[in-house]
């Protein structure tokens, strides 16, 4: 078994209320995984944990069969990486934001590498030159995930990246993390409430009062 993260007695408190209670767990390489349960539960949580936002408490979280803690942080994030709930797009341009991947690797802009990724998710070049206050809601969901997969990572974490987004918009953002983890073998962690995905999940993780069941 390839296990990718590995959970041992995971906890995780602020105060008196314990958010996470005693997580035993193995993720393997290349799943694609749901992650469920009611609101409060722990489930973001326990994604931070894994995306190295907070450290647990206590117990022990293996990446590769090593601690988190023992990774350069900016390297660890580019193999680990953490779509939010809301896109956030920064600077003037939807450039300014397919750059930046380039940019903190010391790489030049590949326009054509951009215009392909683009089209993974219904998108034309001339989105490259467009403000990013003239880009829909969808839009800039699909682009902030680009932002994530240009130069891949080893995970992908979503964090109910479609809540809002309307049905087209939600293909489209299936349709890119099902190319992802078929064709290139990127693990997903995906945690949602949408009665749909949950029902297209393979593989799923259910948390309920800050326990896996």
């Amino acid at each position: 078994m390839n296990n990718i993260f590995e959970l041992n007695n995971l906890s995780y408190q602020v105060g008196d209320k314990e958010i996470l209670k005693d997580i035993t767990l193995n993720i393997e390489r290349g799943k694609y995984i749901t992650v469920v349960g009611p609101s409060g539960s722990g489930k973001s949580t326990l994604m931070r944990i894994l995306a190295s936002m907070i450290s647990a408490t206590s117990g022990k979280v293996l990446f590769e069969g090593k601690k988190i803690s023992s990774y350069e942080p900016t390297e660890y994030r580019r193999r680990v990486s953490y779509a939010f709930q809301q896109p956030t797009l920064f600077g003037k341009t939807v450039k300014d934001n397919l750059e930046f991947p380039y940019t903190v690797r010391g790489k030049e802009f590949d326009r054509n590498q951009v215009v392909e990724f683009l089209n993974y998710v219904n998108l034309d070049e001339s989105y490259i030159d467009k403000n990013v206050n003239d880009v829909s809601g969808g839009e800039k969901q699909r682009i902030a995930l680009l932002r994530n997969l240009i130069f891949k990572p080893e995970v992908l974490i979503t964090d109910e990246v479609t809540t809002g987004l309307d049905a087209e918009n939600k293909e489209i953002v299936h349709n890119i993390l099902n190319k992802f983890n078929r064709d290139d073998g990127l693990t997903i962690l995906r945690v949602t409430h949408d009665d749909s995905e949950i029902e297209q999940a393979t593989d799923k993780i259910t948390i309920k009062n800050g326990e896996v069941i």
